[in-house]
């Protein structure tokens, strides 16, 4: 094991949001929590002598074990599952192998609408049949129909020779519409002909053709939107609506980024024969408080870029693209732009905690951080610590640790919590 390395057991990040006191509400400050759960080590490896189990202190030099934390992530169909939301959408893949039924996925550009497809594919019982993908951007307008539905010999100019087109193509298997959306409005009518009858008729022929499909169509447009604008039509929609699945852009499930970069190094060290091993703590840090507009494929291109930019086995922060870690806020101090009117009341929550309202800005280190963070979550849920736990997505018995650490739990509280038990 490398000097400072430490094999995670776990890894949560905790994503919270605080409202800057500007008048319009409009800013607001994003505080990225990260929690390690470490597995027992000696003293002064992997963490500064002396800290608390489970916690690294902002100046201890950590570095995270990718081929660790890959090794006890769930990859599923080329999806790293972490996120609540990716589990029940591969819950819902599953469900649907025994039946034929039409789906529809949405989601921002680059979050994996092609993967859940294929997951939908592989998992059923067309997976040995064919899966054909026709992106409906790349529509030449003029041979849109000939493109889906196939054509004879002859039917136009330069059609030499008879063509499938690509339902035919996916006859037995899965047909994937992506970005359906940019579907010309005349062709619509027609394709919702093909997929109500499953029967279609290739361009200059007399003879229609049974296809047995599986159809799948996925936008990164609000189609329910367009249909309204009337750039949609409703029939069409609706018939490909009959299950619907959502992906969340990889800013609101910040969780699995961390297996993410573990999936991602693992795939492009041995395309490009680097023996990168390890990820610093600074360097998760930034890439947890990057927004990702491009979503996970963006996610893919900053570790491909990293990975061919490394000389060793590890990947620090100098490794990534400067627009992640400059536009990002740092992972060891967060400037936080406001004043004592806006923090937290920490009446309710037992010694320790008065100290948070009385910062009157500035540069506020992790431990203060995650102390707020806390004082919020409980403040949210009116000292329930069942939801307060919920709201940071993590266990009670984590929770009842950061409050004691942190000097939050009240005498009260840990009395009545010991004689319940």
């Amino acid at each position: 094991m490398a000097p400072g390395s430490v094999p995670v057991r776990s890894l949560l990040c905790v994503s919270f949001a605080l409202a800057c006191p500007t008048r319009d509400r409009r800013a607001r400050v994003c505080f990225e929590v990260i929690f390690y759960e470490l597995k027992e080590l000696p003293a002064g490896q992997g963490r500064d002598h002396g800290a608390p189990h489970g916690f690294e202190p902002a100046s201890a030099n950590v570095w995270i074990d990718l081929e660790a934390l890959l090794a006890e992530s769930q990859v599923t169909e080329g999806i790293v599952v972490r996120s609540p939301q990716m589990k029940q959408i591969l819950a819902t893949a599953a469900q649907l192998s025994n039946y034929n039924a039409a789906v529809l996925i949405q989601g921002e550009s680059g979050t994996g609408k092609e993967l859940v497809a294929r997951a939908i594919h592989n998992l059923g019982t067309r997976a040995s049949q064919p899966f054909v993908t026709f992106n409906c951007s790349n529509l030449v307008e003029s041979l849109a129909e000939s493109q889906l539905f196939g054509h004879v010999r002859g039917a136009f100019t330069d059609a030499r020779e008879d063509s499938l087109g690509y339902f035919r193509s996916a006859n037995g298997g899965t047909l994937f519409l992506d970005e359906i959306g940019e579907l010309p409005l005349r062709l619509q009518p027609k394709l919702l002909r093909a997929v109500e009858t499953l029967e279609i008729q290739p361009v200059g022929s007399s003879r229609s053709y049974q296809v047995d499909v599986r159809l799948v169509a996925a936008t990164n447009h609000d189609l329910l939107s367009m249909v309204r604008a009337g750039q949609f039509r409703d029939d069409l929609y609706y018939r490909l609506n009959t299950i619907s699945l959502t992906i969340a852009p990889l800013r609101d499930r910040r969780e699995v980024i961390a297996p993410l970069v573990a999936y991602f190094v693992a795939r492009y060290k041995r395309v490009f024969l680097k023996n990168v091993r390890y990820l610093s703590r600074r360097a998760l840090g930034a890439l947890h408080c990057h927004d990702w507009p491009g979503n996970v494929r963006e996610l893919c291109h900053v570790v491909e870029s990293a990975v061919i930019l490394t000389d060793d086995d590890r990947l620090d922060i100098e490794t990534l693209p400067k627009y992640v870690f400059e536009r990002s806020a740092s992972p060891l101090t967060i400037a936080v732009t406001g004043s004592a009117e806006s923090q937290p009341s920490p009446n309710w929550a037992g010694g320790g905690a008065g100290a948070l309202a009385d910062d009157p800005g500035g540069v506020v280190s992790l431990d203060e951080v995650i102390k707020r963070a806390l004082v919020r979550s409980l403040q949210e849920s009116e000292g329930n610590r069942r939801r307060a736990a919920s709201l940071l997505g993590i266990s009670r018995s984590t929770l009842y640790r950061m409050l004691s650490r942190y000097g939050l739990d009240s005498p009260g509280r840990r009395a009545s919590r010991t004689e319940s038990t």
